[in-house]
């Protein structure tokens, strides 16, 4: 996920005076009386809990009389009240309006930087003695090794957010199966097989429609959703983003590596071909998404687990399509790799504020942790989230009409996808995802820097959101600025603070490696 410092100074200021007024005084005089201390239910009623999270996707917010929000309550003694984005509206923002109005959530899962915000203003709740009492559950399911790194990205050492943790890899590279089957060609296993098999995507019309509309491959706005392209290099890459690992034996910022200039000349050839799509760094992700939707793209990046859509609406034009995860290639003199981040990004706090429901918030979330409720968690209830045919549960699509269903685990093994799999991919895909992800896995390896807290980047907000980055990638890529035009980059790069920050990322990896 990328993530950015607020925007505005005003912003940060009524941010910094609100937050450190909410740790001052301990609690939150809400608009609804909640402020009184509850862990479950009082005089027979459950207590509510404001939970926001963005990017609920499609759908209504539920209300109190929901039959997802009851069984819950039910459950756990705790009614959820879920807040969200508004629709058009900037996720970062719209937190930040929250925090302004003094309308705090009870447990939030912070984005855009915010959680290092609250926790240096004094805003953060530390959970180091609630988990393990009030969320055992969640406490002994994520791994030791995740509570150290969350750790380290505080001051004091102590716990102030829950981890996301996804023990295998989320991305991967993918291509079509039947494209190569159509144009005669193997799986390629080298940078120059892969550009032959490009080539051939362009010019044999694989997609059989016989307008040579044919996309070999294809990424988003600012290199993104491209990350085979770099991987190829042993570029740590995340969604477009250059990430931090050891190179030539410590850990550094992989955009201004020699491995960035080669995949950046290579990316470069693939576009004069017109084998990489000339609208990728146009590309929002909705017209990317129809473009791999509608038939048109050979190879791509993205998520496995994700694919059943993209699949469905490729199997309308092309009902033998056949989608598999392709081995990384193999560029002469670099060793190639999937990035994997398992661990350290924040899914959910507690505001300090909201610290007299915190026993409740965490006896909320451990309801979602809790192995006995993984089916409820994954299917919800029937006729709001699923059906069943045949005597088995299957998935309703999202609908503006049908409320969200608040979902709150967000830790993955192997066992666990391998059981999402079998439950929510239907049986003709089943095979093709589990193929998908044995293939990544093989490829994927777990960069040194998960779980970097974004306090390095502290007072250079353009380090941290890759705009030098972005700006060169583009300009080099496309033909504007020659190859050379690298050297300054990186040059660049350095003196607008990118020294400093590498010191404080190679002092957090010193502090993690102990």
């Amino acid at each position: 996920m990328t993530k950015r410092l607020l925007k505005k100074t005003a912003t940060w200021s009524a941010l910094a005076a609100l937050v450190a007024t909410a740790a001052l005084s301990g609690c939150t005089n809400s608009k609804d009386g909640s402020s009184a201390s509850g862990g479950g239910a009082q005089d027979g009623k459950p207590v509510q809990v404001k939970v926001f999270k963005s990017h609920m996707g499609v759908g209504s917010i539920p209300d109190s009389n929901n039959a997802h929000v009851k069984y819950v309550a039910e459950k756990t003694g705790v009614e959820y009240k879920l807040i969200t984005t508004p629709p058009g509206s900037e996720p970062t923002e719209f937190l930040n309006l929250l925090i302004a109005s003094d309308d705090l959530p009870d447990i939030l899962r912070p984005i855009g930087g915010i959680e290092q915000t609250l926790i240096k203003q004094g805003g953060a709740l530390p959970l180091d003695d609630l988990l393990p009492k009030y969320a055992p559950n969640v406490w002994k399911n994520i791994p030791k090794e995740a509570w150290d790194v969350v750790r380290s990205a505080s001051p004091d050492g102590h716990i102030y957010y829950v981890p996301k943790v996804f023990l295998v890899p989320e991305r991967a590279p993918m291509i079509r199966k039947d494209w190569l089957d159509k144009v005669g060609l193997p799986m390629p296993k080298t940078t120059e097989e892969y550009k032959e098999v490009l080539r051939a995507f362009r010019d044999k019309d694989p997609n059989g429609n016989g307008k040579k509309d044919e996309l070999p491959t294809s990424g988003r706005e600012f290199g993104k959703w491209m990350d085979h392209l770099f991987g190829m290099y042993g570029i740590a890459m995340w969604e477009g983003s250059p990430e931090w690992d050891v190179y030539d034996g410590k850990i550094q910022y992989a955009g201004v590596t020699p491995n960035m200039k080669a995949a950046i000349a290579y990316i470069r050839d693939l576009y004069k071909e017109k084998l990489l799509d000339n609208e990728t760094f146009l590309n929002k992700g909705d017209v990317w998404q129809a473009k791999i939707n509608n038939n048109l793209v050979g190879s791509w990046y993205h998520l496995p687990a994700n694919v059943r859509d993209r699949y469905t609406a490729i199997l309308k034009a092309a009902p033998d399509a056949y989608i598999v995860g392709m081995p990384m290639p193999k560029a002469e003199g670099f060793q190639g790799f999937v990035t994997q981040k398992s661990m350290g990004e924040p899914e959910w706090m507690i505001p300090a504020a909201a610290k007299n429901k915190a026993e409740a918030s965490l006896k909320l979330l451990d309801f979602f942790y809790d192995q006995n409720n993984d089916e409820f968690v994954r299917f919800g209830i029937e006729g709001l989230q699923h059906k069943v045919e045949n005597g088995k549960k299957v998935l309703l699509p999202p609908e503006d009409s049908r409320p969200l269903a608040l979902g709150m685990r967000n830790l993955t093994t192997k066992a666990d996808m391998d059981q999402r799999i079998k439950e929510t991919i239907p049986e003709n895909m089943q095979k093709m995802v589990q193929d998908m992800f044995a293939v990544s896995t093989a490829d994927a390896r777990r960069i040194a820097g998960d779980g970097l807290p974004n306090t390095v980047y502290e007072g250079f907000p353009d380090i941290q959101s890759h705009k030098l980055f972005q700006e060169y990638l583009t300009k080099i890529v496309i033909g504007e600025w020659p190859l050379e035009k690298f050297d300054e980059f990186v040059d660049r790069w350095k003196k607008a603070g990118g020294d400093t920050v590498t010191k404080r990322v190679q002092d957090w990896y010193a502090k993690v490696k102990k």
